[in-house]
C-alpha cells in the first residue's frame, strides 16, 4: 500500500479546499507563504526579508495549488507514478526524497528566475522528481497513451523511459523559449526550471534512496500524452 503517496494526495486535496474557502483572502495569503524568487535574491542583497518565511515557503508552496486542473493534473501524474518509487524505496526514504526533490525544484526556478516577484506554487516540482526516479527504476513499464493520429485517437503502449524522455525534452525546450521570451521580472506561468531541476535531481538521487533488494513490481499505466 503506497500510503505516502496517497497521504501526500489527500493533503493536497486537503490544502486546496482550505484555498478555496478563503475567498478573496487567498491572493495574500499565497503571497504571504509562497516561494517568491525576488525576496530570496533581496536577503542575500542585505534587505529584511522574514529568514522564517525564506525557511518554510519552498514546503509550503508544494502544498498549494493555483486551481482545479492544476491540482487535477499534478495528483493524476503522482498517483500514476508514485507509488512504484514508494514500493521500491519504501516509505519513509520515498517520503524524504519527494521532499528533496521539491527543494532542489525551488532551488533551480529561483536561480533561473531570481526577480520574478511571482509566488511560485504547486506540486509538479517534487513530483518530477518522482518522474525522474521512474525513468531510471522502471524504464521498460509500460505506459498507455492516447495519441493523435490525424483526426483519431488511439491508445497505444510507450515505454516509460521513452514518455518520460519525451516529457523532460518538452519541459526543457520550454523552459528555454520562456527564458529567451520573456524578461524574468514579468516571467509567470509555467515553472519549466523547477520541473527540470526536479527531474534531474530524482535522477541523481534514486541512487541513494532506493533498496536494491526490492524487485521491481511492473503495472500497467495510463495517461493522456
Amino acid at each position: 500500500m503506497p500510503f505516502v503517496t496517497y497521504t501526500i494526495i489527500a493533503a493536497n486535496v486537503a490544502v486546496y479546499i482550505y484555498e478555496v474557502s478563503m475567498g478573496a483572502a487567498l491572493e495574500r495569503f499565497i503571497r504571504d507563504v509562497a516561494v517568491v524568487p525576488a525576496e530570496y535574491m533581496a536577503f542575500v542583497s542585505g534587505y529584511k526579508v522574514p529568514l522564517q518565511k525564506l525557511l518554510t515557503a519552498p514546503f509550503a508552496s508544494m502544498f498549494l495549488h493555483g486551481g482545479f486542473l492544476h491540482l487535477l493534473g499534478n495528483m493524476w501524474f503522482l498517483y500514476i507514478f508514485g507509488d512504484n518509487v514508494e514500493d521500491r524505496m519504501g516509505h519513509f526514504r520515498y517520503f524524504i526524497f519527494y521532499l528533496l526533490c521539491g527543494l532542489a525544484a525551488t532551488v533551480m526556478h529561483i536561480l533561473t528566475s531570481p526577480s520574478s516577484r511571482v509566488p511560485t506554487i504547486g506540486a509538479s516540482g517534487a513530483i518530477s522528481g518522482v518522474l525522474g526516479a521512474y525513468f531510471v527504476l522502471f524504464p521498460r513499464a509500460s505506459v498507455l497513451t492516447l495519441v493523435l493520429f490525424f483526426y483519431f485517437l488511439e491508445v497505444v503502449e510507450i515505454p516509460a523511459v521513452v514518455y518520460l524522455g519525451l516529457w523532460f525534452i518538452m519541459q526543457l525546450n520550454s523552459g528555454i523559449l520562456q527564458t529567451m521570451l520573456r524578461p524574468s521580472e514579468v516571467q509567470g506561468g509555467v515553472a519549466w526550471w523547477a520541473h527540470v531541476g526536479g527531474f534531474v535531481a530524482g535522477i541523481v538521487l534514486q541512487r541513494f534512496f532506493r533498496e536494491e533488494a526490492r524487485a521491481p513490481r511492473y503495472r500497467e499505466l495510463f495517461y493522456p500524452f
